[in-house]
Order: structure tokens, then sequence, then C-alpha cells
């Protein structure tokens, strides 16, 4: 395919997928004060576990504060109701020349990807309390921690989206494995470095003493990557009596006999 036609292949992607993202930040704005107040939850679970429920104050800070907080709550709601569309948008972009056999594997991509892309989410949603407990108890006595709720949000909408993005990994894995870009072997080379990412990752996305809280998210995305080196070294087993039985089906009868 040439250049041209996939940057216009690329362009109607992303048009999709924008076009999902508004669409559902819809109902991001409809429910905005619920939304708000999930993402809000560990701000204040954090301010009664360190018993600064007073000292600890939200605040916007200007005028359209207000307007700017609901559109960026809206949009993230809008991320997360339309992974599935986004999702199959990205796969069916980086795997155009797949026959028709190896498609069939789209839907079960999406079907992967949408519940790890969420669980990555909520396993990271659980772990925030811990993590904003920790920052708002460095606040010295004495003093009010005004917590800008545009940073606020920043900071914990993305630590939500790179937890649901990098539970991907074995998705993209398995993949790659599938459109022979990568064997079971390569993934398995490179274990102790992808080990190494995921504890430090978990370690900066989880800003808290408490070693529990690293291993609580790191250990999964081990344990996923893992998986799919298995899956993957099943699709290469599958790939080679492939070859082996199109290999023998193209041979004569002389060439295939033993004798």
């Amino acid at each position: 395919m040439p250049l041209g036609a996939h940057l216009r292949e690329l362009r109607n992607r992303l048009v999709v997928a924008a076009v999902a993202v508004v669409v559902t930040a819809v109902l991001g704005w409809v429910f905005y004060d619920e939304v708000l107040g999930a993402l809000t939850r560990p701000l204040n679970v954090a301010a009664a576990a360190a018993g600064r429920e007073d000292d600890v104050v939200p605040n916007i800070g200007s005028v359209v504060g207000a307007f700017d907080l609901k559109v960026k709550v809206s949009i993230f709601t809008g991320v997360l109701l339309a992974s599935p569309v986004w999702l199959w948008q990205l796969w069916a972009f980086v795997t155009p020349g797949l026959t028709r056999r190896e498609k069939r594997y789209a839907a079960a991509f999406v079907v992967a990807a949408v519940p790890l892309f969420l669980g990555g989410v909520a396993l990271a949603y659980t772990a925030l309390p811990r993590a904003v407990t920790f920052l708002v108890d460095l606040t010295p006595q004495g003093t009010v921690n005004v917590v800008d709720m545009s940073m606020y949000l920043g900071f914990v909408m993305r630590i939500l989206l790179a937890f649901g993005i990098a539970f991907l990994l074995p998705v993209v894995l398995v993949a790659l494995n599938v459109v022979g870009l990568m064997s079971a072997k390569t993934m398995l080379a490179g274990w102790r470095w992808v080990v190494v990412v995921c504890f430090a990752f978990a370690a900066v996305a989880t800003p808290s003493p408490e070693v529990t809280a690293m291993f609580f998210l790191a250990l999964p995305m081990c344990a996923l990557f893992f998986l799919a080196i298995g899956v993957s070294a099943l699709n290469d087993r599958r790939r080679r009596r492939r070859d082996l039985r199109e290999g023998y089906a193209g041979l004569s009868d002389d060439e295939a006999s033993p004798l």
C-alpha cells in the first residue's frame, strides 16, 4: 500500500475513533457529578485517613476552570466508554495485510483488549487512595493543602490511562506474533528487562512507601506478559505444523516418500 493510502487510512480511523470518543463523552457530560465524585474519592479517602479533612481543600482557580474541568472529565469518560471502538481501529490499522483466516483473530483481540484496558484502569483506581494518602500526609502541620482540581484530575487520569494502556501489552505482543513480527522465543529472551520495567513503572505510578502497592500493580503486569508468551508459543507451534503440512502437500509422491 502506498504511503498516501496509509496516511488516508490513518486519518479515517482517527476520525472514527475521535467521533466515538466525542459521542460517548456526552454521557460523561450528563453524568458529570457522578464521575467527578468517583475521581475525587481517592482524595477524600486520603484526607480522612490522614485526619486532614479540614486541611485539604479542593480548589478551582479561575472563572472558566469549572467549565474546563467538566470538559476534561467528559472526554476522559468518553475515552473509557469508547475503548472498544478505538481499540478496533488500532487493530485494523496495524494489521491490514492479514489473510482471511488471520482476520478472525480481530474479534478475539477486541474481546481480550477491552477487559484488559478497563481492568488496568480499575486496578490503578484501587491503588490510588494509598498513593494520594502518602502525598497528602506530606502536608506540614499548621498548613492547608489547597488542591488545584485541574492538576489533581490530570494526575489521576494519567495514572488510570497509563495502567489501562500498560495492560494492553500482552494483547499487542500476541498481535505482533500473529502477524509474524515477533516469536515467543524472542519475547522470552527479554523477560528480565520486561519484569524490571513493570516494577519500575509500578513504583513511579504508586508514589507510596508501602511496597505492597507496587507489587499489587506490577505482578499482574508480569503475569500478563508471561501469559502472552504462552499464547504466542501455542500460535508458533500451530504455524509450524501448518507450514509443515503445506510443505508436504507441495511435494510430489517421490519427494515426500522417506525411502
